[in-house]
C-alpha cells in the first residue's frame, strides 16, 4: 500500500512536469461604459488582445480583449452576458515548465522568430468633425431701408486629439450688419458670440475635467458655463461638481460678477431593451457676491424597447430675496414632460406638457421684482403631434398646440398640417404641402405652402421651389393684412466637403414688396484616425 502511494505521487509530479501548467488570472470589473469593459488585473503580461476572459462563477467567456495596459484591459462583451462593476473575471492560461524549456535545441532557439514587443493599444480613438462656414442676407425693401449683414460660423468637435485624453470643442459666430450711409444709428452693428469653447481631459475612464465655456448635457437648462466641471463615475452612478461664471446678460461675454456653483448626482441604465439617464442637482448663482438666484433641477430621459421615449425636467427656486426679507421659499420655474410612441414603423405620436415661469434674479432684478412678481403666473403648453405614412412614398403630419395662463392672457391655439409626396412618378422630386392656422388674443392667422424640390444633376445640383400665402387678421385692424412668397434654393456641392447655396424670395403686399437675398458657402471636415 505504501508502495502503491508514492507511485502516485510520483506519476503525478512526472505528469505535471511533462505538460504545461494551467494557470489562473484573477481580475475584476472596475468600470463599465456603453461600450467597455475595464479589468483590473495584478499583472497582464500572459493576456493578449484578442483572448476572451469568463466571468467569475461561469464555464462560458464572457468578454473579449480590445487593447490592454500593463494592469489592466479593455473589453466588449459576448454571448449578451450582464457585467457589472466589481464583478470577478479570470482568465485561463498555460506557461511551459522548466522540463518543457529544457527539450528545445539550440538550433531551434537560434532559429526562433525574433520577439516582438506587443504594442499596447490607446483606449480612446481621434475623431474630429466641424465645419467653417461665411454667408450673406440682404433685404431690399421698396418702402423702408435696405439691410445686409453677413455672418460666420465655426463649430469643431476634436474628440481625443492624436488618440489622447485631450479633447477641444467649439462654436464661434461673428455677425457683421453694414449701415446705410445716412444711417445715425448708434446700435451696435458688429457681433462676436463665443458659445462653447473647452478643453476636456479624461484623467480615467471614469473621471472627466472640463476647462472653458461649455453647455453640459445633464444640466442643459442652465445654459453655459464658464469655468470648471467635474464628473466622476461609480459603475452606473455618476456625480459632478461645476464651478465658473454665467455669460453676461446682455453681450454674453465673460462677467467675473456672475459667480455660480453647485454639484449633481445620477444614475444611468444602458440595458439592450431599456436605456435611461436620471440626474438631480443644486446651484448657486451670484451677482457681485450676493445670492442672485438658487435653485434645484431634475431631468430624466429613457427609451424602452426603442419604442417609448420620455424626457423631464424641473427647476425648482429655493430663494427669494423681497423688500430686503430673505426667504427659503420653494418655487417652480420650469417644468417639461414629453412622451413620442412608436406605434409602428408607419406611424408615431408624441405628446408634451410644459409649465414655465419668468427666472426672477433677486439682485440683478431688485429694482423690479415688485412688478415682476405681480405678473408670476405660469405660461402653461399643451402639444401633440401625430406622423403617419400610409403609403410608401407619401408621408403626412398633424399637430396641435395651446398656449395658456391661469388669467386667459397671452393664449393661443395652433393648428398645422402636412403631406409629403417623394420620388413623384415621371417628373421625380418631392412634392409638399402645408398649413397653419394661429389663433390667439388679438390675431387669426392663416398659412399655406406649397414646395417641390429635386436634383437637377444627381448628386450635385440640388433645387427648391416654394409658393406660400400669409393671411393676418388682427382684431384691432379692419382690413386683413395678405401677403405673398416666391421664392427658390439652388444648392451645389462643389466637392464632398464643400457646399455653396443661394436663394432668392419675393414677398409681395399691398404696403410693401420686399426682396430678399441668402448666400451661404460651407466646407464640413471629419477625419478618424485609427488606434494606435
Amino acid at each position: 500500500m505504501k508502495f502503491k502511494l508514492h507511485f502516485i505521487i510520483a506519476f503525478m509530479a512526472l505528469t505535471s512536469n511533462a505538460f504545461g501548467q494551467d494557470n489562473i488570472l484573477h481580475g475584476q470589473v472596475s468600470f463599465v461604459t456603453t461600450n467597455n469593459i475595464y479589468v483590473k488585473f495584478d499583472d497582464t503580461s500572459f493576456i493578449k488582445v484578442g483572448d476572451s476572459l469568463n466571468l467569475g462563477g461561469t464555464d462560458s467567456a464572457c468578454l473579449v480583449v480590445k487593447s490592454k495596459s500593463s494592469t489592466s484591459c479593455v473589453c466588449s462583451i459576448i454571448n449578451d452576458c450582464e457585467i457589472q462593476k466589481g464583478d470577478e473575471v479570470l482568465f485561463n492560461y498555460m506557461v511551459k515548465t522548466e522540463s518543457e524549456t529544457k527539450q528545445e535545441s539550440p538550433t531551434e532557439l537560434l532559429l526562433a522568430a525574433p520577439v516582438v514587443e506587443e504594442t499596447i493599444e490607446s483606449m480612446y480613438t481621434e475623431n474630429i468633425n466641424g465645419s467653417v462656414s461665411l454667408s450673406g442676407y440682404s433685404n431690399i425693401n421698396s418702402q423702408r431701408e435696405n439691410r445686409t449683414r453677413v455672418m460666420t460660423r465655426l463649430a469643431l468637435n476634436a474628440s481625443h486629439i492624436n488618440n489622447s485624453k485631450f479633447s477641444f470643442n467649439t462654436y464661434l459666430n461673428y455677425r457683421y450688419i453694414f449701415e446705410q450711409a445716412d444711417s445715425t444709428s448708434l446700435l451696435k452693428n458688429n457681433f462676436f458670440r463665443v458659445y462653447n469653447l473647452s478643453v476636456r481631459y479624461d484623467a480615467l475612464p471614469s473621471f472627466s475635467v472640463i476647462a472653458g465655456r461649455n453647455i453640459n448635457p445633464k444640466i442643459s437648462s442652465l445654459g453655459a458655463i464658464d469655468g470648471l466641471q467635474l464628473e466622476k463615475y461609480f459603475g452606473k452612478f455618476y456625480v459632478g461638481a461645476i464651478g465658473g461664471f454665467r455669460p453676461d446678460t446682455f453681450d454674453y461675454g465673460f462677467n467675473a460678477d456672475l459667480l455660480q456653483y453647485g454639484g449633481y448626482a445620477g444614475v444611468m441604465t444602458d440595458a439592450k431593451k431599456f436605456y435611461s439617464q436620471t440626474t438631480l442637482g443644486f446651484v448657486e448663482q451670484q451677482n457681485a457676491g450676493e445670492t442672485d438666484r438658487r435653485f434645484a433641477y431634475f431631468q430624466h430621459n429613457s427609451t424602452i424597447f426603442k419604442n417609448l421615449y420620455l424626457f423631464s425636467s424641473l427647476e425648482l427656486d429655493l430663494y427669494s430675496k423681497v423688500d430686503g426679507v430673505t426667504a427659503n421659499d420653494i418655487r417652480l420655474t420650469n417644468l417639461y414632460i414629453s412622451a413620442r410612441y412608436r406605434i409602428s414603423r408607419k406611424v408615431n405620436l408624441m405628446l408634451s406638457y410644459d409649465s414655465r415661469k419668468r427666472i426672477l434674479y433677486y439682485q440683478t432684478f431688485q429694482s423690479e421684482i415688485d412688478r415682476l412678481l405681480d405678473d408670476d403666473l405660469a405660461r402653461q403648453g399643451l402639444r401633440a403631434r401625430l406622423n403617419i405614412r400610409p403609403f410608401k412614398y407619401i408621408s403626412a403630419g398633424f399637430s396641435y398646440a395651446r398656449r395658456f395662463r391661469s388669467d386667459e392672457q397671452n393664449k393661443s391655439n395652433n393648428l398645422h398640417g402636412y403631406v409629403t409626396w417623394t420620388r413623384i412618378p415621371s417628373i421625380e422630386g418631392r412634392l409638399s404641402l402645408s398649413y397653419n392656422r394661429n389663433e390667439s388674443n388679438y390675431l387669426l392667422s392663416n398659412i399655406g405652402s406649397i414646395r417641390y424640390s429635386r436634383d437637377l444633376v444627381k448628386n450635385k445640383l440640388y433645387a427648391d421651389f416654394y409658393y406660400r400665402f400669409v393671411d393676418y387678421n388682427y382684431y384691432s385692424m379692419t382690413d386683413p393684412y395678405l401677403q405673398h412668397y416666391i421664392g427658390t434654393n439652388l444648392s451645389y456641392n462643389i466637392s464632398r466637403n464643400l457646399l455653396f447655396s443661394i436663394s432668392g424670395e419675393m414677398a409681395i403686399s399691398e404696403i410693401e414688396n420686399n426682396y430678399r437675398i441668402y448666400a451661404r458657402l460651407v466646407q464640413r471636415f471629419n477625419t478618424k484616425k485609427n488606434r494606435r
